[in-house]
């Protein structure tokens, strides 16, 4: 079969139409991500007693472990352990999967940030009256924002790539529908270019807006 790019073409606007889909789940997985990177990261460095073991035991599953096999422990696993979960649906699934795996990533690069902040602006804050929670809030969290900021945005980029994976789930955002157009036409090459375009376009925008945010940041530096 000869390719047909002009199939191609017509297939984007059809594509483009579950984009949202796909976006949502990267952003609210993204905002959930990042909170409990946060917690994770803060309970290390912090280390607080339980708490810091339990934070090393989940970085380390949702580390150690693909997000395939995390997508599918969580729609079809736990409701057999949980019958309370058995009516979460494969949305909820996925945007679940996505926060808890990258925010294990997260967590070690805010981890590392904090960690790269001179040690005695902590001990000058709290010389003058600070707890080391107010240090923490006040200075050494804007400053490490700034150091984590490239490390964050690249998970950013690779969670929206990753919600590629949610269509095993049975959602259908555009790489689900780009399989459904293949299987359809059998024109498959046509097909998942169309959204491997749509994929780059995405992530070369997001890319320039991390490039400018870094810019910003870094201007005073």
């Amino acid at each position: 079969m000869d390719l047909d790019w002009n199939y191609t073409l017509d297939l984007l606007p059809i594509l483009l139409k579950y984009l949202g889909t796909t976006m949502e789940m990267a952003l609210i997985g993204f905002v959930l991500a990042l909170g409990l990177s946060l917690a994770l990261a803060l309970t290390r460095v912090f280390t607080i007693p339980v708490l810091d073991w339990v934070a090393r035991l989940f970085i380390s599953f949702f580390r150690g472990t693909p997000l395939l096999v995390q997508l599918f422990l969580l729609y079809y696993g736990l409701p057999q352990v949980i019958p309370a979960l058995s009516g979460i649906d494969a949305f909820t699934a996925a945007i679940a999967g996505l926060s808890l795996h990258f925010a294990a990533y997260m967590a070690e690069s805010i981890r590392a940030a904090i960690n790269g902040i001179a040690s005695h602006q902590t001990e000058a804050a709290m010389a003058i009256g600070m707890t080391r929670l107010q240090a923490m809030r006040r200075i050494i969290l804007p400053q490490a924002s700034r150091i984590a900021l490239p490390s964050l945005m690249n998970y950013f980029i690779d969670m929206i790539k990753s919600t590629s994976l949610a269509f095993t789930l049975g959602v259908t955002e555009i790489m689900a529908k780009a399989q459904m157009e293949a299987s359809s036409s059998f024109r498959f090459f046509e097909s998942f270019m169309a959204v491997a375009l749509i994929y780059w376009v995405v992530v070369v925008m997001f890319t320039f807006v991390q490039t400018k945010l870094e810019q910003r940041l870094n201007a005073a530096y």
